[in-house]
């Protein structure tokens, strides 16, 4: 690994824990030695980034600080390029084009050396299946979880009966060949999932639900009640 790339490595590490870092712990991570460790410190410090902290007692980042967001490691390009595929493949024409988008602006805000990784990245998404078409404006749809507001919508389900419901929506989930939208249902006073391709008739309301802490009692609910641990 390039000093500049292990200098990289350690910010990131650091940025990402929740408590101090050991130069131990940093030094089996990027399988260096520790004195290789204090080095790096005692120059990143030196570059005047926010690091506090001393040997034996680990070291964090001051939370404030942020580095440009295109200094991207071989891996994190590829991992942005495959989502960006996935997307482009199984999003809504909205967000398809924007993860279009995505790829051509990192291409061009990279360094030459990195352009390879997206250009020729070492991993693909698949070309998706027929998705099911959406009864309602995606794209809408998420405006509306943005603001914290309610849409009515005729849902049909599996036995192709309909039904009135108001809801409060919390997310789109985007599985292979159809779209979820999660949200609180005032019908059933639970939260429900509903396929989008069976929802017959949307309206956007300019209502606000006013539960400031939905998305938190969201996941909540799905760890509780349906075992699934969410991030």
């Amino acid at each position: 690994m390039r000093r500049a790339d292990r200098l990289f490595q350690i910010i990131q590490a650091l940025r990402r824990s929740p408590r101090p870092v050991t130069a131990s712990m940093l030094a089996e991570e990027l399988e260096v030695s520790r004195r290789s460790v204090y080095r790096d410190i005692a120059d990143l410090i030196g570059q005047r980034v926010p690091i506090r902290g001393e040997a034996g007692l680990g070291y964090v980042l001051d939370r404030d600080f942020d580095m440009p967001p295109l200094m991207l490691t071989p891996d994190e390009l590829e991992a942005a390029v495959l989502g960006a595929q996935w997307v482009a493949e199984r999003g809504d024409p909205v967000l398809a084009d924007a993860a279009r988008d995505l790829i051509a602006k990192i291409a061009t805000a990279v360094p030459e050396r990195l352009r390879p990784f997206i250009a020729e990245p070492t991993i693909g998404a698949p070309p998706s299946n027929v998705v099911a078409l959406d009864g309602l404006d995606i794209a809408r749809a998420r405006l509306w979880i943005r603001n914290g507001r309610k849409t009515r919508i005729r849902y049909r389900n599996q036995v192709m009966q309909d039904s009135q419901r108001t809801i409060w929506p919390v997310i789109i989930g985007y599985a292979e060949t159809v779209r979820l939208l999660a949200a609180w249902c005032e019908l059933r006073q639970e939260f429900r999932d509903f396929r989008t391709d069976r929802i017959v008739a949307a309206e956007f309301l300019d209502e606000k639900h006013g539960c400031s802490d939905l998305r938190f009692r969201w996941k909540r609910c799905m760890e509780t009640q349906r075992g699934v641990r969410l991030s």
